[in-house]
């Protein structure tokens, strides 16, 4: 698997060209099952609309898609996105320069809830773009009842685009290659449909994806516990949105919660160093000044034993 020029391609697919830094992303020498991180970035992105300000305007090296991985099986050719962002074209371009496969190839989507950032890029599937045939879309209950009695997605549906893949609460489904996928419901707004977290699972790793919930707290009282899910697998990608609670001022933060890093660096204080660097901080904000490296918020993530997520890194799953 070679991911040279990954970041470059997203960002060639923006119409600008990224710095050069993203473009040397250098792949295990034996991988099979591996992980690609197609953007970290919330919902709406960076640059965000509405805000001239941010520099990411003028140096695309800034701007980072929404968040979403891949999972890329290089013996089958298979290839699993999670989360359809309306970065979606983009990313999978990237990922088709990433595997050095020719021309598109999806083996099926996962999606986590109905908020923009994870289900919008669908909507690239229909007819007035792809026009894709059954593509495997993988789905809780309230999200299969959303997409097949609302529009546009009911047309996706109808027309045989996508194919709905209904998912249970922990309950495991095996793909080809020995992959194993679990979903398991976290507390998150649910204006339209449940929110769900994945472990994903081979025969020598574990892999949590987590861009969004309200509260590790309020997950302890469903009777889940942050540290445990830390203990029990080998790599985390979780909801970072927030830096610090004042990044949005003139905004009541209690109607978008999101547990923020200074919190779960807080809680987590304790844990082992080897527990810490397991975690890959992924779903920033606009607002979010550990995008930026050099900040004293990602010196003090680095510090604490922490990371960020990085758009164009993968991770071996063999």
């Amino acid at each position: 698997m070679r991911h040279r020029f990954l970041w470059l391609g997203v960002m060639v697919m923006f119409g600008v060209v990224a710095h050069p830094q993203y473009a040397r992303a250098e792949a295990p020498e034996t991988c099979r099952l591996g992980l690609i991180v197609l953007g970290i970035a919330q919902d709406a992105g960076k640059p965000q609309i509405g805000h001239n300000e941010d520099p990411a305007w003028q140096d695309p090296a800034q701007a980072e898609p929404a968040s979403a991985i891949a999972i890329t099986d290089e013996q089958s050719g298979a290839r699993y996105l999670f989360d359809a962002t309306p970065d979606i074209k983009a990313q999978l371009y990237a990922l088709d320069r990433a595997t050095d496969k020719g021309g598109f190839a999806l083996s099926g989507i996962f999606l986590t809830h109905a908020h923009i950032g994870h289900y919008l890029g669908l909507a690239q599937l229909g007819r007035e773009a792809m026009g894709a045939k059954s593509i495997p879309v993988y789905v809780m209950p309230k999200m299969q009842t959303f997409l097949t009695n609302n529009g546009p997605w009911s047309l996706l549906v109808r027309l045989k685009n996508i194919a709905l893949m209904p998912l249970g609460n922990g309950q495991t489904i095996s793909l080809d290659g020995g992959l194993q996928v679990t979903p398991f419901l976290v507390p998150h707004r649910a204006e339209y449909t449940e929110t769900v977290g994945y472990r994903i699972k081979t025969e020598g790793k574990s892999v949590i994806y987590l861009p969004d919930i309200d509260s590790w707290a309020q997950w302890d009282e469903l009777g889940t516990h942050l540290e445990d899910i830390i203990a029990d697998n080998d790599l985390l990608y979780l909801d970072a949105t927030f830096y610090s609670g004042d990044e949005l001022p003139g905004r009541d933060m209690s109607k978008i919660p999101h547990p923020t890093i200074t919190h779960t660096m807080n809680r987590l204080k304790s844990m082992p160093t080897a527990q810490k660097t397991k975690i890959r901080f992924i779903h920033l904000n606009h607002s979010n000044p550990a995008h930026d490296p050099t900040s004293e918020a990602s010196q003090t993530i680095r510090k604490a034993g922490f990371k960020v997520a990085k758009t164009g890194e993968h991770y071996c799953l063999d």
